[in-house]
């Protein structure tokens, strides 16, 4: 196992493009770290310069403190898990997996070969599918194959570059739970580069989010969500996104499209002078009003509004609608649109309702929302107003606290199944 340690990595292009912009990064010592990002956002690119596939136009990198930018793949003592799998469709699982030992001529003896291949199939419940080729397993017991092949090489990390995305929503669920639980097993410092912000939240220690070859932020799951940094990590973390409403400040009072609340305490001073803000809500801090006790409702803020669409799911039910958002809001919204690879569809509010609400397509239902729980964005800037860097940090400290604790807790797992 090993540290990793980016410096204000760039990777610039021939061409004069530049796919990654002075990154810097330190991953501690058997951490999963998540890059994650949409399209071109130079996450893969990244994660190929630290395997050494990718040269590195500047800056500096450091696994296990040594420099490593000038060092060949073999090296580096990385496995890397591709997308597609990449495995050799003539040769049995046994062999896919043992392949790398077998090219380190006369290291490894035939028994240690077997018995590194077996621990890893165990790992990863293939003992039964050894004796098979690629073309007869699924894409979920490929990947596996694939994962078995890094774990036997021993390396001091293990870099994924969208493992998942050839499988299906069922499989990918099942995979995640796979590699978080490989992962806390043996403890090794792992790289995991995907666009689905779902895999980055149930996966990851912590969150490198990229736009445009530039690191947004890096946090914990919960520090991401609760605590973004700007509108671009705002709208790029959580399922269903964010609501972006233009908010009018006047006499101390915040007017959105639906509703006029007073400006939170805490918010006064960072707003100053602005006379347009942009509010950030998420869905599920959205109530219906009719199932409410008293004592919440009178809390928070209540208003009428007319629903559009309604899709009811069993746990949830989400209301969707439209809003006239102001034209200034509107140009930046549609730009953030673009970067997080979005359709450009109708201003809506999405809310989470619970199950039991009755609210259906073309109701006028009153609402309910906690007012504590919105984000201010500075429009010009991107900042967000609202962020509490305390409370940021503690969230983190906790998260590493957590994070040692369950290493540890499986780790002392392992130790008890081997003595037993």
């Amino acid at each position: 196992m090993a540290s990793i340690t980016l410096t204000d990595i760039v990777k610039q292009y021939g061409d004069g493009f530049h796919a990654v912009k002075g990154v810097s990064l330190d991953i501690a010592d058997g951490e999963f770290v998540i890059l994650v990002g949409p399209s071109g956002c130079g996450k893969s690119t990244l994660l190929r310069m630290i395997v050494g596939l990718e040269d590195i136009t500047s800056g500096e990198l450091k696994i296990g403190g040594k420099r490593m930018n000038d060092k060949a793949p073999r090296e580096r003592h990385l496995a890397m898990v591709f997308q597609n799998y990449a495995l050799y469709p003539h040769l049995t699982v046994f062999e896919n997996i043992a392949f790398p030992l077998r090219l380190q001529k006369g290291q490894f003896s035939e028994d240690e070969i077997q018995r590194k291949v077996r621990l890893a199939a165990s790992t990863l419940e293939l003992e039964d599918h050894l004796d098979r080729k690629p073309a007869n397993l699924s894409g979920g017991q490929r990947q596996r194959v694939a994962m078995g092949r890094a774990i036997v090489r021993e390396a001091d990390a293990f870099l994924f570059d969208e493992p998942l995305s050839n499988l299906d929503a069922k499989l990918r669920g099942q995979m995640r739970t796979e590699i978080a639980r490989m992962q806390r097993r043996l403890g090794t410092t792992t790289v995991y580069v995907t666009h689905d912000q779902t895999e980055a939240m149930t996966l990851g220690d912590r969150v490198a989010v990229l736009r445009k070859g530039e690191l947004q932020q890096v946090a914990s799951p919960r520090g991401l969500y609760e605590q973004p940094v700007n509108l671009f990590v705002a709208g790029f973390i959580g399922s269903p996104p964010m609501n972006f409403l233009p908010g009018e400040v006047k006499n101390g009072r915040l007017s959105l499209p639906f509703a006029d609340l007073p400006l939170p305490e805490n918010l006064r001073s960072r707003v100053g002078d602005r006379s347009l803000v942009i509010v950030g809500i998420r869905p599920e801090h959205f109530e219906d009003a009719a199932v409410l006790e008293d004592s919440k409702r009178e809390a928070g803020v209540t208003f009428e509004t007319d629903v559009d669409v309604t899709e009811w799911l069993g746990s949830e039910q989400y209301a969707y609608i439209p809003f006239d958002t102001h034209p200034d809001v509107a140009a930046k919204l549609e730009e953030l649109d673009r970067d997080l690879d979005g359709e450009g569809m109708r201003t809506q509010l999405v809310v989470a309702l619970s199950s039991e609400s009755r609210v259906r397509d073309g109701d006028r239902a009153t609402l309910w929302f906690d007012p504590a729980k919105i984000l201010v964005f500075d429009p010009e800037t991107n900042e967000n107003m609202s962020r509490d860097d305390a409370v940021a940090q503690q969230i983190d400290e906790e998260n590493e606290q957590d994070r040692r604790a369950s290493l540890e807790r499986a780790q002392k797992r392992e130790q008890v199944a081997a003595a037993g």
